[in-house]
């Protein structure tokens, strides 16, 4: 029996590339390839890449380079180009690095098995079809090796609100959502492999509107309202959602199942109505503050997650302050925010950009505001009592680490506990990005 081929794959992005890249080793594994950790004794190198920051065709290509040498001591070496820019770019990839053996889209991952051996014939493979048949279906089982305590699971692809910033509804299509009764299979499949805490994903998770179990469609409150029948599953999460799609059963749910965790991801962008119309984002400021006031009303203890674009065409300082005082009102206990960069073929595109030292100077205050509401938050967890998920070993000796309900790092010393334990926690000290607590 010959010696498996070597696959190294380098995911940038989202939670959901890393899931997608999970899903293509394993159809690549039922081609013969195992998984390397470096591309120098690899026989196919994937790049799942991911269009949403700025000259992101540029960084694959740039990344790409550095695999030239590679291939000149190793022409049998199959190069791949996959995710959101091989979505984007297509053909394109191929005439600027002819050493591009295949691209494929995310839509089209499963056929990555029938591509490469398309290559090995001497071939070029390019698939960028949004097929009807379910990837998910098609790809084969997952290997029943031991998984870390937590996991992604897709439910959801695409996106339909063409937020006038995104490259997500061309990249990868229209709101497509999985039948109830896979992802729970599959959620099942994770538990008996030793996962506790999986993460439900999506571009516009809170759309789901997949199959019910007995016809019609469910909601992603009924989602999670099956999950939570699992057992063995503790945990569940999910990410991204849009505000307009908060629906009042989602909301109840945070209020109502233990196992969802207190923690809800839930992006404004800005605090400006003119902007956010501008940026089609079809909800006002004050709707979004109201919708909080909501979903807090539920689950008093929940900590808020958000994204900010700053700079965005036409916003002033005035606009940016809608935005300071947005997040002053909300309080962010995490959050992510970027300078606005342009993405080719979306609307924004050809509009007249802010300042580059303004927006830059917009940007550092917004951070120091969001960085300073984030410490005190996590500064007011010392003294509480919190269940810790241990994911890993920590650097010193006898100590664990692990992510607490409200996804804050925890490290914790003498505890006991193995990978997988779930233990209560008092939190005695807060650091820089994480908390310190010892084993009650």
């Amino acid at each position: 029996m010959s010696d498996p081929k070597k696959l190294f794959i380098k995911t940038y992005g989202c939670q959901m590339n890393v899931y997608d890249s999970e899903r293509m080793a394993e159809a690549m594994g039922g081609a013969g390839y195992e998984t390397t950790d470096t591309p120098d004794d690899a026989d196919m190198i994937l790049l799942n890449t991911c269009h949403i920051r700025e000259k992101a065709a540029e960084k694959v290509y740039s990344e790409l380079g550095r695999f030239k040498g590679l291939k000149a001591e190793k022409p049998d070496l199959k190069i791949g180009v996959a995710g959101c820019v091989a979505q984007a770019e297509g053909q394109e990839i191929m005439r600027r690095q002819p050493m591009v053996d295949l691209v494929v889209g995310p839509q089209a991952y499963h056929r990555l098995p029938e591509m490469e051996e398309k290559t090995r014939a001497g071939e070029k493979a390019l698939d960028t079809d949004f097929p009807e048949e379910d990837k998910f279906e098609k790809l084969k089982g997952r290997s029943k090796a031991k998984r870390a305590p937590a996991a992604f699971l897709t439910v959801q692809e695409g996106c339909d609100k063409f937020c006038a910033f995104c490259v997500v509804p061309y990249t990868r299509g229209a709101e497509v959502s999985r039948p109830a009764s896979r992802v729970i299979s599959e959620a099942q499949d994770l538990v008996e492999r030793g996962v506790r805490e999986i993460t439900l994903l999506g571009q516009n998770v809170n759309a789901y509107h997949g199959e019910g179990l007995k016809g019609g469609t469910m909601s992603l409150a009924d989602l999670i309202w099956e999950l939570d029948k699992v057992d063995g599953l503790e945990r569940i999460r999910f990410t991204t959602s849009h505000p307009n799609d908060m629906q009042d059963d989602l909301i109840a749910a945070h209020g109502e199942c233990k196992k969802l965790m207190p923690y809800l991801h839930l992006p404004v962008q800005s605090g400006s109505d003119k902007i956010l119309k501008r940026m089609n984002r079809s909800h006002t400021a004050e709707s979004y503050i109201r919708l909080i006031e909501r979903i807090r009303a539920a689950r008093p203890d929940l900590l808020l997650s958000g994204d900010f674009i700053v700079g965005f065409p036409e916003e002033t300082e005035e606009d940016f302050q809608a935005t300071m005082d947005l997040i002053k009102e909300v309080k962010y206990g995490q959050a992510y925010s970027f300078k606005y960069s342009t993405r080719p073929g979306t609307p924004a595109a050809e509009r007249p950009l802010v300042d580059e030292a303004e927006a830059s100077d917009r940007l550092q205050r917004l951070q120091a505001l969001l960085s300073e509401q984030q410490k005190e938050l996590q500064d007011a967890m010392v003294g509480r009592e919190v269940s810790v998920l241990f994911e890993k070993e920590g650097r010193l000796e006898d100590q664990m680490v692990g992510k607490s309900d409200y996804l804050h790092a925890v490290h914790v010393a003498g505890s006991g506990a193995a990978i997988g334990d779930i233990r209560k926690v008092k939190i005695v000290e807060s650091g820089t990005n994480s908390l310190k607590g010892v084993a009650i």
